[in-house]
């Protein structure tokens, strides 16, 4: 199940448990045309700043200054405990997106952006066609069984979004192995394109899927679409054979979604502040305001959450703050009982549930076990439990996953990942404590292993590998034999071979002591490890979030530039177990930022790199401490990319009216209360940016951003330019048609790393004297 935060964002979008959900959002009017002339020159001469930016001559026509726009000031205060604040920027804080004074400045900021950027435009273009030709554009995903047919995406050459396809199996009544194959060539079943997105996104300029959820039978799809990345969603079903629509859509909904039999559909709403509050029970061919509300949860410290059993008999539905969670059931067979209470609502106690047979699973996590145990009950009979797995202080159960016959286990030790498989008693059988499990064994010293779409009545495991030099690999697990096939590899075009590259993990030592895993990928034959290579350093370190070493086939054109690429596993995060995430959050949070110098200072120490070598990078929360450690420490990096940052902490979190900001006062604090207020105001970024020298800065946003306004990045880009005692760059770039996670075509996202990627080289002074066309 999913929680609600300020995603990670890390690298490719992570998708780690936890991050991506549904919130709403109040629509933005469409982006009007320019709003202002553009009358910078190329090297605009201006007297108005002593701080004003120039255009380095290492990847611009000249090196003349050009003057960055200048938010106008309007006082704004705000007082609290006798403290007294002063935001001048408050005012381009405007929830309809429509105010043109506010428009006006986010377009001179990308303007300003473009500008700057003009001369290393040749390179960003060769950027992204070196990324770009790294990718096999014509290609499927894995496809899985599902029944009659094997289901699977198609991507075309040339095509933004995907085709969600399907081919019948010649012979279904064959029990799936892991050496079957989805015949190919004239002798194979039609393919059938159940949905091309690439259609559907046609007239918007944004587009996503979120949900797409094949009927029991394989007749009705239905799913979730997004058209302007505020994440406000409108479901669709269709008929599978002929795509035609069945019934009408379902309006301003989450993605939250399931079928409850063939003809039902279970879906979530949210209120006023973008919180999943209420679950509905829709029956197709019905007007949506006859659907009947299931559960309405009305504390604002919780939202609601909505997944179904691999047996696919029960759905659950939880309500959870950022430290308590209950569980309820539906019965797929029966909806109109309603839902049914499984597990109580005890503050600091939660749960995570499945079902197999007679029996429902609970993981269950606690103040005392915090590394969460594994129980088991009748269902008929839930408080008799019955611990399978105990607690162990040091290995975290992150999640289960069940079978007919076999029981999953993905767990955390030491910062790493493993998977343990446990054959389960018969049916009707007693369940007692689970012993002598399978693990599986991974090559790589750092990697990222995520489940996958699995059958339950099937003994094959699926499950996703990759390093940060192994590109994703797909593999069906035979949990009798032990034989795993691999059933897809992301193919990496442009001569990759990933045993050019070296992956290793390092430990960094905080101030109190604490040791920091740290993962490393470089290009063995081009970094020298004297010092001298670039370094690009990620973090994030909040919401327990685990930042898994993973591969991103972008980064290998920063790889084969010299660089040196760590992912610091910092406290707040959730990589070395519960108590990790505990020591850095609420009045723990600076230990976040102090854990992220403290790697920055042993990869100095350990001649990985220098001061004037040092890049950073992070989103979201993890732009959050982009702007922490700038403030804290400007003098240790040469360049820092902060995106969609969360960096205006104080002022939201004292707003209940902004999205998340009553879930999370359990992640940050409630700074209501003095000791949180002015703890928070001692680090929140915008509150601390001062008259100092800076390092060379991008931020990014998203205008129609639900998790992070973009007043936020705007804010805190609009004091820097006003306070920092620096010429170095400092460029803001507001997507004005995307929310959180920016652009939705993958080669629009491609593109973004590439503007990145020419970023961090400028500031590096490391553009190419001649580009070739």
């Amino acid at each position: 199940m999913a929680r609600n935060l300020r995603g990670t964002g890390a690298s490719a979008i992570v998708y780690v448990p936890g991050a991506f959900f549904c919130l709403n959002r109040t629509r933005s009017p469409p982006t009007p045309p320019l709003a202002f002339p553009l009358t910078l020159p190329r090297c605009a001469r201006t007297a108005s700043s002593s701080r004003s930016t120039a255009i380095m001559s290492a990847g611009g026509n000249c090196s003349e200054p050009v003057a960055p726009p200048a938010a106008k000031k309007v006082e704004h205060r705000m007082e609290m405990f006798g403290d007294v604040r002063i935001d001048n920027y408050y005012w381009l804080r405007d929830d309809s997106r429509s105010d043109p004074d506010v428009l006006s400045h986010l377009r001179q900021e990308n303007a300003y952006t473009d500008l700057v950027m003009a001369g290393t435009k040749q390179l960003e273009d060769d950027l992204f066609a070196e990324i770009r030709g790294r990718i096999k554009e014509d290609d499927i995903s894995a496809p899985i069984r599902r029944g009659p047919y094997y289901y699977y995406k198609r991507n075309l050459e040339g095509k933004e979004y995907v085709q969600h396809c399907r081919q019948l199996v010649l012979d279904s009544k064959v029990p799936p192995s892991v050496y079957d194959k989805m015949p190919t060539g004239p002798e194979a079943p039609p393919e059938q394109v159940i949905l091309d997105e690439n259609i559907k996104a046609q007239n918007h300029p944004f587009y996503h899927i979120a949900a797409f959820q094949v009927s029991p039978i394989n007749k009705l799809v239905a799913y979730a679409e997004d058209t302007k990345g505020d994440e406000i969603y409108t479901v669709y079903v269709i008929d599978a054979e002929t795509g035609a629509t069945v019934g009408k859509p379902l309006a301003n909904v989450t993605s939250y979604l399931e079928w409850a039999g063939d003809d039902k559909l279970v879906y979530i709403t949210m209120d006023e502040i973008l919180r999943p509050d209420k679950v509905w029970l829709h029956r197709l061919g019905t007007e949506q305001s006859d659907d009947i509300c299931l559960y309405h949860e009305k504390d604002d410290m919780f939202s609601l959450d909505l997944e179904v059993s691999e047996s696919k008999k029960f759905l659950f539905v939880a309500s959870e703050s950022k430290n308590t969670t209950f569980i309820f059931y539906l019965d797929v067979s029966k909806p109109g009982d309603g839902l049914q209470v499984l597990t109580p609502r005890t503050y600091g106690e939660e749960t995570r549930v499945s079902h197999r047979g007679n029996h429902f699973f609970i993981r269950r996590r606690t103040d005392l076990f915090y590394n969460s145990e594994l129980l088991a009950c009748p269902l008929d009979d839930v408080p008799n439990t019955t611990v399978l797995i105990p607690h162990r202080e040091s290995v975290k159960i992150m999640d289960i996953q069940l079978f007919a016959d076999h029981l999953v286990l993905f767990e955390r030790e030491n910062g790493s990942q493993k998977v343990t498989v446990y054959r389960l008693s018969a049916l009707g059988e007693p369940l007692t404590q689970l012993q002598g499990g399978r693990s599986i064994d991974f090559v790589d010293p750092v990697f990222s292993v995520d489940r996958s779409e699995s059958q339950f009545l099937s003994n094959i495991l699926r499950f996703t590998y990759s390093s940060m030099r192994t590109p994703p690999s797909v593999y069906d697990y035979d949990m009798d034999t032990g034989i795993s096939v691999v059933k897809k590899i992301e193919t990496v075009l442009g001569g990759f071979d990933e045993s050019n590259y070296v992956s290793e993990r390092k430990w960094a030592t905080a101030p109190d002591g604490t040791q920091i895993p740290m993962s490393i990928v470089y290009r063995k034959n081009i970094v020298k490890l004297d010092a001298s290579d670039p370094l690009l350093l990620y973090g994030y370190g909040s919401y327990e979030a685990c930042i898994d070493p993973s591969f991103k086939g972008s980064r290998i054109s920063l790889l084969d530039r010299g660089f040196i690429y760590v992912i610091a596993h910092i406290r707040g995060g959730g990589e070395m177990g519960r108590p990790w995430y505990e020591n850095g959050k609420l009045l723990k949070k600076k230990n976040t930022f102090t854990d992220f110098i403290a790697c920055a200072e042993y990869l100095i120490e350990k001649g990985y790199c220098t001061k004037e070598k040092l890049c950073i990078n992070g989103r979201s929360a993890g732009g959050l401490l982009m702007g922490a450690v700038l403030n804290m420490r400007p003098d240790l990096f040469r360049a820092a990319v902060a995106g969609v940052p969360f960096v205006d902490v104080l002022t939201t979190m004292l707003d209940p009216t902004i999205p998340l900001t009553t879930s999370e006062w359990e992640e940050w604090g409630d700074p209501r209360t003095e000791e949180y207020y002015y703890y928070m105001k001692s680090y929140s970024p915008v509150d601390n940016v001062r008259a100092q020298n800076y390092p060379h800065i991008l931020v990014t946003a998203g205008l129609n951003d639900p998790r992070v306004l973009y007043s936020e990045p705007a804010k805190f880009v609009a004091k820097l330019r006003d306070l920092k005692t620096d010429n170095n760059l400092l460029l803001f770039k507001c997507e004005m048609g995307a929310g959180h996670f920016s652009k939705s075509g993958r080669f629009e996202k491609l593109q973004e790393d590439a503007f990145t990627y020419a970023f961090l080289l400028k500031a590096l002074n490391m553009i190419p004297t001649h580009v070739p066309a």
